[in-house]
């Protein structure tokens, strides 16, 4: 296991870094806006999960795999920027559809967090963050590599939840007044353009500043 004073630092260390606004972030604020705090909530909830197949993929060494094979790593890239842009399609062709009604929001729900997941898990950046990022907190003598990945993994995916919801939060409020302010087919438009601007972002960048 990682020495105390190693934990408390990585654990710092992530906080700051999941400030930094990436594309889950940005997924997360605009479900936030758009569909109001809970539908914020439950994205995080989702995209959280699907980080959580990232930091278990990084301690069995599937993100070593994912970063040394460039066909992989384009694979899940492209696959992952595939499905961002194909949600902002789908909000673009359906923006003018009105919000579900009481007994479908279950339904709805269950869309944004797997969704949520999807965008999540299919996150080649994280990966390649997670590879780059945890071994400078390993120590070799304080025990099993795989026990500790984990353990710094699991660190980040905790920071990062707290970051994310208090975004989802933060997004949710404000999205309650620029609802009001603009009609709904207008805020669904502009989220469509961002969720397809985040696909092809992450189709054309490598590793980025903020892989979140």
């Amino acid at each position: 296991m990682p020495s105390t004073e190693t934990l408390w630092v990585f654990a710092v260390a992530s906080a700051g870094l999941v400030l930094l606004p990436g594309p889950a972030v940005l997924y997360v604020v605009t479900r936030g806006i758009v569909h109001g705090v809970r539908g914020g909530l439950v994205s995080v909830v989702g995209v959280e999960l699907g980080n959580l197949i990232q930091v278990l993929a990084a301690t069995v060494g599937l993100a070593a795999i994912i970063a040394s094979s460039a066909a992989a790593f384009s694979a899940v890239k492209y696959a992952g920027a595939a499905y961002l842009i194909f949600l902002g399609l789908r909000v673009l062709r359906h923006r003018d559809v009105a919000a579900p009604a009481a007994d479908q929001r279950g339904a709805s729900g269950r869309r944004l967090f797997w969704e949520g997941f999807v965008v999540g898990a299919l996150n080649p950046k994280l990966a390649l963050f997670l590879l780059a990022f945890l071994p400078q907190f390993i120590d070799p003598a304080a025990g099993a590599i795989w026990v500790q990945t984990l353990v710094l993994g699991l660190i980040f995916n905790l920071a990062a939840a707290v970051g994310d919801t208090l975004f989802a939060l933060a997004a949710g409020a404000a999205g309650i007044r620029l609802r009001a302010i603009l009609r709904s087919r207008r805020l669904a438009g502009a989220s469509g353009l961002v969720y397809i601007g985040l696909g092809v972002s992450a189709a054309q960048s490598g590793a980025p500043a903020s892989a979140r």
